[in-house]
């Protein structure tokens, strides 16, 4: 069974263009090394440009796993963590 995941990720006012470039230079390692992702995909509201939204999909528990313990994933946290506002809110899904 596949597993999802929403990340909701609220940034710090003007830190826009940086935090995309960072996300999106990890998405790129994510998609590049990591086999059992299927998809990673940053979108931002709408409503409000200081919300992104992360959408995931990996093969199994373990694919996840894997991504969180990735070398990419812990460095590109040091780069993003000084341009979050606060904690993100991470909902794992089972895929129907």
């Amino acid at each position: 069974m596949t597993i999802g995941v929403v990340a909701t990720i609220t940034i710090a006012e003007g830190s826009n263009a940086e935090f995309e470039q960072a996300f999106l230079a990890l998405a790129e390692q994510v998609r590049a090394n990591e086999p059992g992702n299927i998809f990673y995909i940053l979108h931002r509201s709408k409503t409000d440009s200081q919300v992104y939204k992360v959408l995931e999909q990996y093969h199994s528990e373990a694919d996840l796993e894997a991504h969180g313990k990735s070398a990419h994933f812990h460095a590109a946290n040091k780069v993003l963590a000084p341009l979050v506002a606060a904690a993100p809110e991470v909902e794992v899904l089972d895929t129907v």
